[in-house]
């Protein structure tokens, strides 16, 4: 009961600040990077060239475990040089210290249990209007899929870059799963371990752009992006992507939650 109650409490939204990473950021970043290269050790492959130095754009990429955020943000401040932010949970905003600092440097909180996204969403794009990154995992969750491949996406990436006229730019990354297994939050640390990267080219939305959309167009472009990202995982797994992405409703299975842990009772 009490979880639920801070699940749905009204959370405060961040400011956006004058300078892309600035100075609490870069004190939070430089802490976080020493403990994350003793974790593992963080690979951009290739596809720095495909993103801007500057202004607003949308990172989407494939979601496998926990520590994917973190491995994207350390990506995205000392390989790209650039402030990461994310749509993270809100209970996360509610833990004394861990919320404030998150809140601190940009991240932005977004409700739970199906309760509707507009503020956080207005938050989002005040960051992309002001020329910040916003990163996205469209899948919503960690992906369901057996081998870890990407899963079948959800709108609200696509709708915040077509609402606000922002490109998405697609990632796919691969190498978390070795040190915090999928649904699961034990750590096995492999400082030598590489978790890899590779950012692929702007995603043409343009047959989407400029009117409005019905959902199921709001889907189509939404599966664009998604195969973008299957595309790119596979790269960097090395391997034959699957021929469809996974989709959880066709299993039988929830679209939220941790899954794995239901099936264990």
């Amino acid at each position: 009961m009490v979880s639920q109650k801070r699940a749905n409490r009204e959370l405060k939204m961040p400011k956006v600040t004058d300078a892309d990473r600035p100075f609490g950021m870069q004190l939070v970043a430089r802490v976080l990077g020493m403990v994350m290269r003793l974790l593992f050790n963080v690979k951009l492959l290739k596809g720095k060239e495909n993103v801007p130095t500057t202004g607003a754009y949308i990172l989407a990429g494939n979601h496998v475990t926990y520590l994917d955020a973190i491995a994207t943000a350390y990506v995205t401040f000392f390989k790209l040089k650039r402030g990461p932010h994310f749509l993270a949970k809100g209970p996360l905003f509610n833990v004394p210290l861990l919320g404030p600092m998150l809140r601190g440097v940009g991240q932005i909180p977004v409700y739970r249990n199906g309760r509707v996204n507009a503020e956080p969403m207005d938050a989002a794009k005040h960051f992309l209007e002001a020329g910040r990154v916003i990163t996205i995992f469209p899948e919503g969750t960690l992906t369901r899929d057996p081998e870890g491949w990407p899963m079948k996406g959800r709108p609200g990436a696509v709708r915040l870059a077509l609402e606000t006229g922002t490109p998405v730019i697609p990632f796919g990354q691969w190498g978390t799963e070795a040190i915090m297994p999928t649904y699961e939050k034990k750590f096995l640390p492999q400082p030598w371990h590489a978790c890899r990267f590779i950012i692929g080219k702007e995603v043409n939305l343009d047959n989407f752009r400029g009117r409005k959309l019905t959902n199921a167009e709001l889907l189509e472009a939404t599966d664009i992006v998604m195969q973008e990202i299957l595309k790119l995982t596979a790269e960097v797994r090395g391997e034959a992507a699957p021929k469809q992405l996974y989709d959880p409703r066709a299993e039988g299975q929830t679209t939220t939650g941790n899954f794995k842990k239901g099936s264990k009772k």
